[in-house]
């Protein structure tokens, strides 16, 4: 058992639509300590069966340490504002109070496209990056987190900013790609249009692409035109767990 005996080492806990993601992390240095478990994500995911998610997850690292969870939403005052792949039952509901029941111990509960952005920022290609940053996660939906020399404003929505009468994902998320058959070349404009959207409205020193497709950055960055620097993400599947375990820290 690693425990808070360990000061420097977190549980992080990533909640999907479709899969819970959980590891203990180093988080000085941004690596995971142990075996990554996944578990699938109840459906429905409603506040009760998420919380004994958590409560499996704790038992089966027997963890008595600092607890770090991404999720889903906008979570303002440690309440769920809005709620996009679980159910709307979260929607007002104490999360952090949830799931400190669940674990028995407090549990640091952030946007999780932020916990990712806090991973990429610390310890990817974000690190030591000043000015203004935001981290893009391309997947089924476009999550991002914003920072400024280094400090995340919380809960960006930008993935659903409008283009042309249409919501960005339906645009630019990754699995348009998929869906519609695009190339690769076809695909990246309609994500330069809402990187170019994106830099009218926050004018970003670096943009860090994450999602699955920044393994394959080099078939979609050279045809983008923004010119803000942007760069493929470094934690890739990890951002999450690390993120969410770097939050315990403080934002």
């Amino acid at each position: 058992m690693l425990s808070s005996e360990q000061e420097h080492i977190a549980l992080g806990i990533d909640v999907g639509g479709t899969g819970i993601k959980a590891a203990p992390v180093d988080v000085s240095a941004g690596k995971l300590v142990a075996e990554r478990l996944r578990v699938l994500t109840p459906q429905p995911a409603t506040p009760k069966a998420v919380s004994a998610t958590v409560t499996e997850i704790v038992n089966y690292f027997r963890w008595d340490g600092p607890i770090g969870c991404g999720f889903p939403a906008a979570i303002r005052l440690g309440k769920v504002k809005i709620a996009a792949n679980v159910s709307k039952k979260w929607i007002d509901k104490d999360i952090e109070t949830l799931f400190a029941n669940a674990a028995g111990r407090p549990v640091t509960v952030l946007n999780d496209a932020d916990a990712a952005g806090l991973a990429e920022m610390r310890f990817g290609a974000g690190s030591e990056q000043k000015g203004t940053v935001i981290v893009i996660t391309l997947g089924t939906g476009i999550g991002t987190g914003l920072f400024v020399d280094g400090h995340l404003v919380p809960n960006t929505e930008l993935g659903h900013i409008d283009i042309g009468g249409r919501d960005a994902e339906s645009l630019a998320a990754a699995i348009v790609r998929e869906k519609k058959k695009l190339s690769w070349k076809e695909w990246s404009e309609g994500l330069d249009k809402y990187l170019a959207k994106i830099q009218f409205f926050v004018w970003p020193d670096l943009i860090i692409l994450g999602g699955g497709v920044s393994k394959k950055h080099e078939k979609f960055i050279p045809h983008l035109s923004v010119d803000a620097k942007i760069v493929p993400a470094q934690m890739l599947n990890q951002a999450g767990i690390v993120g969410a375990a770097a939050a315990t820290l403080g934002l």
